[in-house]
């Protein structure tokens, strides 16, 4: 099991960049995909980008490709969201995710942490 805790969420105007992170427990985070997702007022939880274990491998949703950078550092137990170039729609809750399952963390992962807002100001 692992226990996933965000942080550096806050308010931007729009054109600024944010940096969050995700710092999990336990010392098995290296064998765990990651994910970040975010929900918006009213709205579903979607997908923002997916890492497998190593970092190899990234998926982004299309809406923050070319925007936002996933990482994740293995001995440090966290990974990363760089934002970029934000937008007002960028706004929302988002969330850290883990699954030992790469296919698994892109939709439905097990492990969730309680979540760190974000407000982009136009």
């Amino acid at each position: 099991q692992v226990q996933l805790v965000e942080s550096g969420g806050g308010l931007v105007q729009a054109g600024g960049s944010l940096r969050l992170s995700c710092a999990a427990s336990g010392r098995t985070f290296s064998s765990y995909a990651m994910g970040w997702f975010r929900q918006a007022p009213g709205k579903e939880r979607d997908f923002v980008a997916a890492i497998s274990t190593n970092g190899g491998r990234t998926d982004y949703a299309d809406s923050v490709k070319g925007r936002f950078t996933i990482s994740r550092d293995n001995r440090k137990n966290t990974m990363y969201l760089q934002m970029n170039i934000l937008k007002p729609e960028d706004t929302a809750v988002y969330y850290c995710a883990a699954d030992r399952l790469y296919n698994k963390v892109l939709n439905t992962p097990n492990y969730w942490g309680q979540g760190t807002q974000v407000t982009v100001s136009s």
